[in-house]
């Protein structure tokens, strides 16, 4: 007896050295634990969920844990095998029986050996090929997430927490995605579980009815003595879990159907630790290619480039504080990815991410070809105007405009020209009249800006200093850019032609069209310069 209390302690104190402490807890008071065997998947693993004519199927590298809870008797190894209890969400009742069967077998072929360790080896290498598992995992469709294992056609137990309130969790700024790690925990808690418990015993089966199966969420293993089981002398070491309750399967808020929810539960759970994997690996930065833990950097989703979160933050404030929204993308050479507005948020912070989202949203409108803005200076909000007239009216200040001229609506009058700078009022002023052509205002302009001092001063007593600072400098302004722009035909936004082909591109929409007869273009050229009408150079 005291050989086999050396060996058990031995034993657990071997698994605390190989298993860390998320998948080895052990029970202090006494010589029992519980081991969370995670099985090894083969590549191009499948998860399938078929409902009614839907298929959903979805690969994976992750599958929640076997939960293995033991409890050692005085006599093991010597003589009996641990009382266990083997839990998982996604096998069936038979599968488990199947797989304490196997178990027992293993310490009845190693019989006066510690066995613990082989049954987790077990369960983590041959599980799935034991169950003729091969690359494709179907859960059921059905209203229950099992199958039958017996006579008595045993249900999955499905409950929702005491708590029946969801807290939404709240990701800290750095991370890139949701907490995947508490939203695992909540389905795990969500799903109540397949057990199967052996005792160390062979005892007759336990009858159990389905009310108590559903309050305990555990079956006893057929075996081949008589007589009731003695819970005392099993030692069955169930550490401490809340009993579930009868309801309705719940997910974060979501009502699912029991073979939804398990979906839901193998996806998180896979999610959260791909992520956990990401943040234990170390990465070249695709920017100064230096190694770096996934936890200090980031991937892009779109196309899977990873860099170092200093760069790519650098590189995001960079294109934001030009104004450069477009330029927030990849920052690997033709590659047109761009990070999410989560990722980009927990680059730049708040302010710089306000900034980001409001270019963002005026670039948007501004490609929209049926977006103009209102022309009240106190206003300037976005309104959508129907394209086949030219009224528009805007739905904050209750403005009604031509889309042309950014007057008044004026109805099926023409767009009144531009207004001269002298009126009749000013004429009655003791000013001078200002010349009514270009020519002239342009040489009374540079007569004022290259005159002395003296010569401004009586320019300014002649036409006073507010007409040549303002209406001058505006009416030159108007006019140059009437000559020398012209309307883009899709956004009929001015553009100006500095030099090159007659191929021009809108830097507002992107638009190309011909700088000749604004024909708009859906390539370079396009055949538009071979009849002749328009040439591409000028």
């Amino acid at each position: 007896m005291g050989a086999d209390i050396q060996e058990q302690e031995d034993e657990l104190l071997a698994l605390h050295s190989i298993f860390g402490s998320d998948e080895f807890l052990r029970d202090e008071s006494k010589f029992a634990g519980e081991l969370r065997v995670c099985v090894e998947l083969p590549s191009a693993f499948t998860v399938a969920l078929k409902e009614g004519e839907t298929l959903s199927q979805y690969e994976i590298s992750f599958l929640p844990p076997l939960l293995l809870t033991f409890g050692l008797p005085e006599d093991y190894p010597s003589s009996s095998p641990p009382s266990f209890t083997l839990t998982c969400s996604w096998l069936t009742h038979s599968q488990l029986s199947a797989l304490s069967a196997q178990l027992t077998d293993l310490f009845k072929a190693t019989r006066g050996a510690v066995v613990l360790f082989s049954w987790v080896q077990f369960l983590k290498e041959d599980a799935l090929r034991f169950l003729d598992i091969n690359t494709l995992l179907e859960l059921p469709s059905g209203d229950s997430s099992t199958q039958n294992c017996s006579q008595d056609s045993l249900d999955v137990a499905l409950s929702k927490p005491k708590n029946n309130k969801h807290t939404p969790t709240t990701a800290p700024a750095d991370t890139q995605s949701l907490d995947l790690s508490a939203l695992a925990l909540e389905a795990e808690q969500t799903l109540q579980t397949s057990e199967i418990k052996a005792g160390c015993q062979d005892d007759q089966p336990k009858q159990t009815s389905q009310e108590d199966f559903l309050n305990e969420g555990s079956v006893l293993l057929p075996s081949s003595s008589s007589g009731p089981p003695d819970e005392s002398k099993q030692g069955a070491a169930a550490l401490p879990r809340e009993p579930p309750q009868n309801g309705d399967q719940t997910l974060s808020g979501f009502s699912l159907t029991p073979s939804q929810a398990l979906l839901s539960q193998i996806l998180i759970y896979d999610a959260a630790q791909q992520q956990k994997q990401f943040a234990a690996t170390v990465f070249d930065c695709g920017v100064c290619f230096q190694g770096f833990l996934g936890l200090d950097c980031v991937q892009l989703p779109e196309c899977g480039h990873i860099f170092c979160r200093a760069c790519l933050s650098h590189f995001c404030k960079l294109q934001i504080r030009e104004g450069s929204v477009q330029g927030v993308t990849c920052p690997e050479a033709d590659c047109e990815a761009a990070p999410t507005p989560a990722q980009v948020k927990s680059l730049v912070g708040e302010e710089l991410f306000s900034r980001y989202d409001r270019l963002l949203l005026q670039k948007t409108l501004d490609c929209m070809p049926d977006v103009v803005y209102c022309p009240r200076h106190s206003c300037g909000s976005p309104v959508i105007w129907d394209r086949s007239g030219t009224a528009a009216m805007c739905t904050v200040c209750a403005f009604a405009f031509c889309v042309i001229c950014k007057k008044t609506y004026h109805g099926t009058e023409a767009c009144q020209g531009k207004k001269k700078i002298v009126t009749e009022n000013d004429a009655q002023q003791p000013t001078a009249g200002l010349p009514q052509s270009e020519e002239g205002l342009k040489a009374l302009w540079d007569d004022y800006t290259s005159g002395s001092k003296q010569r401004k001063k009586l320019l300014e007593s002649r036409y006073g200093r507010k007409t040549l600072l303002g209406g001058v400098v505006d009416c030159l302004s108007e006019g140059w850019v009437a000559i020398n722009s012209k309307n883009c035909p899709c956004c009929f936004s001015r553009i100006q032609k500095d030099g090159g082909c007659n191929v021009m591109m809108c830097s507002r929409c992107g638009r190309m069209f011909c700088w000749s007869c604004l024909t708009k273009l859906s390539s370079h050229g396009d055949g538009h310069f071979d009849d002749g009408a328009c040439t591409r150079y000028t």
